[in-house]
Order: C-alpha cells, then sequence, then structure tokens
C-alpha cells in the first residue's frame, strides 16, 4: 500500500516514522464535562447564566454524596453478648443492645461496644504466661502478714465479668487497675486476720470464699460494674527460705492425724466387742444365778419334804432312803452281784459283757454259763429290782 492510498494513515512508507498524537485542549474536556453537568440538571448548553451555574450545582452535588458517605458511618453493629456504650461529645447518651444500629457519625457520637458476658482473668501473686499456673511469682503482691506475724506466699486467680458496661466505663477511671488494687487489699485484709496453720491446711477453701465477699463487697461501693465470678486459691506456703522446715512440720502434723484416725478406727472396732462379751457374760451369770437359786430351793424343799416324813415314820424312811441311794449307785455300774437263796455264795454277773454278746449273736443263751442258772438270776434281779422300786415309789411319794 503507497503512503498516500486511501486508508493509509498518511504513512510514510520510506521513512517508517508516525507522526505523535496531539494531546487534547484541556480546556474543552472542561467545557465539555460543564454542559453534561449542565444538562444533567436542567441548565443550557450556552448562555452567560449557564457558565455561573454549573460550579455551584456541582458543589452541591459533591456535598450532598458527602453527607451521605458521613451519615453512612454512623451505623454500627453490636454482637450477641455485648453492649454499645453511646457518648455525645464525651457525655453518657444510650446504651444499645445487641443489633444493627445507627447513632451520629464522629466527632458528634462515639460507639464503645463492651463484651458483658465474656469470663475475665486477672493473676495476683504469680504470672503464668499462660494456661500453665504458677510460672512465675511476683512477691511484692504474693508476700504478706498472717495474724501470728508469719510471712506466708500466696497465689490468688480471680475470674471476673462485666455487669453494667456504663458504670465500667465512666465510674471509675482504670477498671483494671482498680480491681487488682481491691483484690490485694481484700486478700492482705483475710489472711491478715487468720493463722499460717489455719491458711495452709484446712482453712483454704473458707479464705477464699472470704476473699471473694470482700472483694465484691469493695467493687459494689465503687460503683464499678464488675462481678467476681470466681476466686481460687493457686497456692499458699511458707516464704522458700524456712520451705523445708514447713514441709516437715506439715508431714509430722498429719502423720499425727494419720495415727489418731487409725487408733479411733482401733477403739470402734475393740469397744463393741468388749462391750458384747460383757454383756453375755452378765447374761450368763445371771442365768447361772437363777439356774444355781432354783437348783437350791428344789433341794431345800426335797429335804424339807423328806424331814417331815422322816419324823413320822424314820425306820422306813432310812430304809428308802438307802435303797434309793443304792438304786442310783448299781445303776451306773456295769456289774450285778445277786445273793441267791439257800446259798453261801455270791454271784457275779457282768450285765453289760451279757448285754453286748445278747446283742451281737442275737440270743444269750450262746453263753459258756448255764442257761438255768442265768434264767434263774435273771428273774431273781429283775423281781428285786421291780419290788425295791416300788417300794420306793410308796415310801418316796410325788416329788416336787
Amino acid at each position: 500500500m503507497s503512503w498516500n492510498e486511501p486508508g493509509g494513515d498518511k504513512k510514510d512508507p520510506w521513512s517508517g516514522r508516525e507522526k505523535p498524537p496531539v494531546p487534547p485542549d484541556l480546556d474543552e474536556v472542561l467545557k465539555g464535562l460543564q454542559d453534561k453537568l449542565s444538562r444533567l440538571f436542567g441548565g443550557g448548553s450556552s448562555g452567560g447564566s449557564g457558565s455561573y451555574q454549573a460550579p455551584a450545582q456541582l458543589a452541591g452535588l459533591v456535598a450532598a454524596v458527602a453527607v451521605g458517605l458521613w451519615a453512612l458511618t454512623g451505623i454500627y453493629l453490636v454482637d450477641e453478648g455485648s453492649r454499645g456504650v453511646v457518648t455525645r461529645f464525651g457525655a453518657y447518651e444510650d446504651t444499645t443492645l445487641p443489633g444493627l444500629h445507627w447513632h451520629f457519625p464522629a466527632p458528634i457520637d462515639k460507639v464503645e461496644v463492651v463484651n458483658i458476658e465474656q469470663q475475665r482473668f486477672m493473676e495476683i501473686g504469680y504470672r503464668s504466661g499462660g494456661r500453665q499456673q504458677s510460672q512465675g511469682s511476683v512477691p511484692k503482691e504474693a508476700l504478706m502478714l498472717t495474724q501470728d506475724e508469719n510471712i506466708i506466699d500466696i497465689r490468688l486467680a480471680v475470674q471476673y465479668q462485666i455487669k453494667d458496661a456504663q458504670a465500667y466505663l465512666f465510674n471509675v477511671a482504670d477498671p483494671d487497675v482498680t480491681l487488682k488494687q481491691v483484690i490485694e487489699s481484700a486478700q492482705r485484709a483475710v489472711i491478715g486476720k487468720s493463722t499460717m496453720d489455719f491458711v495452709l491446711t484446712e482453712g483454704r477453701s473458707n479464705i477464699a470464699d472470704e476473699i471473694k465477699v470482700e472483694i465484691q463487697q469493695t467493687l459494689d461501693e465503687y460503683k464499678t460494674g464488675i462481678s467476681v465470678s470466681n476466686v481460687n486459691l493457686v497456692d499458699a506456703q511458707p516464704p522458700d527460705q524456712v520451705q523445708n522446715a514447713f514441709e516437715d512440720a506439715i508431714k509430722a502434723r498429719e502423720d499425727e492425724q494419720r495415727l489418731k484416725n487409725e487408733a479411733e478406727a482401733y477403739a470402734n472396732e475393740v469397744v463393741p466387742k468388749a462391750r458384747g462379751a460383757a454383756a453375755r457374760l452378765l447374761e450368763e451369770s445371771e442365768a447361772y444365778k437363777q439356774k444355781a437359786v432354783a437348783r437350791a430351793e428344789g433341794e431345800a424343799s426335797r429335804f424339807l419334804q423328806l424331814l417331815a416324813e422322816y419324823e413320822k415314820s424314820p425306820d422306813v424312811t432310812r430304809e428308802r432312803m438307802y435303797l434309793d441311794a443304792m438304786q442310783e449307785v448299781l445303776g451306773q455300774t456295769g456289774a450285778l452281784v445277786v445273793d441267791v437263796k439257800n446259798s453261801n455264795n455270791m454271784l457275779y454277773l457282768p450285765v453289760d459283757k451279757l448285754h453286748r454278746s445278747g446283742a451281737a449273736s442275737g440270743s444269750v443263751s450262746e453263753l459258756e454259763a448255764p442257761s438255768a442258772v442265768v434264767q434263774e438270776v435273771q428273774e431273781t434281779g429283775v423281781k428285786s429290782a421291780r419290788a425295791a422300786s416300788s417300794r420306793g415309789r410308796e415310801i418316796r411319794g410325788p416329788q416336787p
């Protein structure tokens, strides 16, 4: 394509260069912009009055946009569990609940959002540097005097939350510093009224409760808007210089208590057994007493009855007593002596052996002794025994 050919954009094919573009006229650009704004707001595109109205209308538009943007900065959001405290020129104006709200933008109103459900934490006497406790001691806060003038190291962990956002922001200059000072004052007051042994042993929970009550009372008097939820006595111990001696004393006290408990347990086990044995002996002695008295009374009654019978007929009574005694004695022996009529010999019969032999063989006739003599002796002995027994019953009469 040649350089002067139509559509060649006046390019010089021999030089290979283009003519630089000419920059637009700034006055023409501004004039075109003013004409467009004038038409937009109803003004004419020419004339002397239109040239004077365009800057004023442009300024109004810019001002309206600026006011709208400034008004939008007054929109704020309060999260759940928080409260928005609105101040107007630095003075308290209102407390807003969770949700979307609007206030006059700065510098007229300001909003500070306070979380009232967050559990806050403060350490007194130590700094953990994290969730692990007792990492570093702060002697200025931890060391204090007890009632018995001993130095003790106390470390507290206090949990609290804000219950009144307005009071928290406006009633005290620095709520956190105030809370720390109140905690230190309360714990020193409570520890100063307690002995070291009480604080180190059984009084730990009571000490924490008393400190919590003291802190809350002081905070309420100051109207800080803070609520203490928990006070934990992390550690209570004597200073490091006398730590070993106090540990020995505590161990000795624990050993004493353990020995007392063991002694009480042993006493609780032995004393009931001893009381039971004593009660059993008393019952047995009472039973023996009643038995002996009853037996003595029976013997005395029987003797009196015999005495009355003896006075009536002494001979018969003596014979009856003799027969009763012989019956009792011979009844306990295993032999029998029989006096046979018209004979000077006494016949000795082992009754126990005769019974054992008869039970083993089924018959007494198998013995070596003559059957006639055995039968006669048996009949005679049985008759004599029956006669003596019947006579004794007649003489003795009914027993008491």
